[in-house]
């Protein structure tokens, strides 16, 4: 994304702020009903030039879709109103614009979904002029899905800057590192049952993308301004700072087919905002039509229906919300947990969900992993004896702020591809990987603009993936790391990596913290002769003997 396009994403920004939409969440969401009106007639202006030329070929080609917008309804179109300005223009998009584009339940539904209640919030028509001249000053139509992708994650850092309502971003780096692990495919159903503003569909997107693409391109978790700012080439950042974290874009002009991948797409939030711009951030990539809906995941009364009820995916990202009991009347009867906590329902929600062969990668606060109540255990039980626990990453305790300072870890599990005859008597064995991850490039005490700064220099997550890379390739046999337990060598260094088998996970009542299996490293011996320290404690006891002697001669030549 050029400098330009840059600069006026700000002004977008500034001008709203300056009219008194000051909510992140809110003009995120409200630029996002502007892009989506100048999406669609820039579309609708394509269909009628391919008609113009190929006639019915165009129909043909287009599967006999019909124009949005017939001609009793041109007025509607972003380059028929435009033009207005006042009061006129907000009070046509206000109660003309959006209602149209709500009714367009057959003939879009997804369109109709994403305009259903929709308010628009900029009440200055002073200010809504001013954003729609600069949205409609962008050609959507000549930048490609790459830059419009960045339009809308540019727009998402605002974000990074509050936690309104408990909305905040996983932190790429993060998000990036789950991703890779387990390693999303086109064909993939791709699932998020807390899908916020869609930044996991979107890296399962793009890690698909990069895999179908000729040339794809590494970038840093920090983005390419940032090594722009440093005026070098990956390869000589790369030198300077061994641990850079990077992962990988491109076109996917190698995809056989581009339906097949949108409809891969699934994500649930129960907030109508974050819904909204979950799909924008999906239709600027290329995505238009996932199926991305608001619900409550958790709830036999959210709004989700049979068929959401029975789906099973192949891979699951997530970053759930910790916070929140639920009332028991309202939870899903289908879960394997009779917890009210939403971080056990929502476990309990992705393994629920999980399809035979599939992988979930998800964040969990630490206290999920140690809990003692009965229901915490029991989950960890059916977690560990019923599916295949691959990983257990423990994070940085600063990795959210400055948002919340919560201690979590990353489950990393997949599904049994069939039915195991004595399952429980053939897994005692398996193993059990843990990483602990201290340093995740970012410093874990600064807070500077909103976020912690970049400290490219410490980040464990390369040596993580490198290592959980050759984990993968032995079917996930051999763990990287020593065993649980183990006493290593004094002068040894601190371990990042061991495992423990099932076994002895078992007998430690499922507990699944990585502090409980750490190795130890023996105590340095002392150099000194032994010896020599013995009459040093001998000579330290004779002085003491001696002082204390003379004190008691002081005390009764007194008396």
């Amino acid at each position: 994304m050029n400098q330009d396009l840059r600069r006026k994403l700000n002004r977008i920004t500034d001008i709203l702020w300056a009219g008194s939409v000051t909510n992140p969440v809110t003009y995120i969401e409200q630029i996002s009903y502007l892009i989506y009106l100048k999406l669609l007639d820039e579309e609708e202006s394509s269909r009628e030039l391919e008609a113009r030329m190929l006639g019915d070929k165009a129909n043909k080609a287009n599967g006999n879709r019909k124009l949005l917008f017939s001609k009793q309804a041109e007025r509607y179109r972003w380059s028929k109103w435009r033009f207005k300005s006042g009061a006129e223009l907000r009070d046509f998009v206000r109660d003309e614009v959006f209602p149209y584009m709500a009714s367009l339940v057959k003939e879009e539904p997804q369109i109709a979904e994403y305009f259903r209640d929709a308010v628009l919030e900029i009440v200055d028509p002073n200010v809504l002029k001013q954003v729609v001249d600069e949205i409609d000053a962008i050609d959507f139509g000549k930048l490609g899905t790459d830059v419009k992708g960045d339009i809308f994650e540019y727009l998402l850092t605002h974000l990074g800057q509050s936690a309104l309502n408990g909305q905040f971003r996983t932190p790429r780096q993060i998000r990036t590192m789950m991703v890779e692990m387990v390693d999303p495919d086109l064909g993939d159903s791709i699932y998020d049952p807390a899908a916020g503003t869609g930044g996991f569909l979107i890296d399962a997107i793009e890690h698909i993308l990069a895999k179908y693409s000729g040339e794809p391109q590494e970038v840093p978790i920090y983005g390419e301004e940032w090594l722009e700012s440093r005026g070098q080439t990956l390869d000589e950042a790369r030198k300077d700072i061994p641990a850079l974290q990077t992962y990988r874009k491109g076109p996917g002009e190698k995809i056989p087919d581009w339906k097949l991948l949108e409809r891969s797409i699934y994500g649930i939030d129960v907030s109508r905002q974050m819904m909204r711009i979950a799909m924008m951030n999906l239709v600027l990539h290329g995505i238009r039509h996932a199926a991305v809906k608001r619900a409550n995941t958790l709830s036999d009364m959210g709004g989700l229906t049979e068929d959401d009820l029975a789906r099973k995916y192949k891979v699951i990202l997530s970053n759930p919300p910790f916070a929140g009991v639920l009332p028991k009347e309202s939870i899903r009867k289908d879960l394997p947990t009779n917890s009210k906590k939403s971080e056990l329902l929502f476990l309990g929600v992705m393994m629920e969900a999980l399809a035979p062969g599939g992988r979930c990668a998800v964040v969990v606060p630490e206290g999920l992993l140690f809990g003692s109540t009965s229901a915490h255990v029991e989950l960890r039980r059916k977690l560990v004896e019923d599916y295949d626990l691959l990983a257990v990453v423990s994070l940085p305790a600063g990795v959210f702020k400055p948002y919340a300072g919560v201690k979590t870890g990353v489950l990393v599990f997949r599904r049994p591809d069939g039915k195991i005859i004595n399952r429980r008597s053939s897994i005692v064995n398996r193993k059990v990987w843990f990483y602990e991850v201290r340093n995740d490039g970012f410093d874990p005490d600064k807070i500077s603009g909103g976020g912690r700064p970049e400290t490219p220099e410490k980040n464990d997550i390369p040596d993580l993936l490198a290592r959980w890379t050759e984990y993968k390739k032995s079917d996930f046999k051999k763990a990287p790391g020593v065993e649980a337990g183990t006493l290593l060598k004094a002068g040894s260094e601190d371990p990042r990596s061991w495992w423990a088998t099932v076994k002895a996970i078992v007998e430690n009542d499922y507990n699944l913290a990585a502090g409980r299996y750490k190795p130890q490293v023996a105590e340095k011996a002392p150099e000194e002769d032994p010896a020599e320290l013995i009459r040093d404690v001998l000579q330290t006891e004779r002085e003491i003997e001696r002082g204390l002697e003379n004190l008691l001669k002081e005390v009764e030549a007194e008396g």
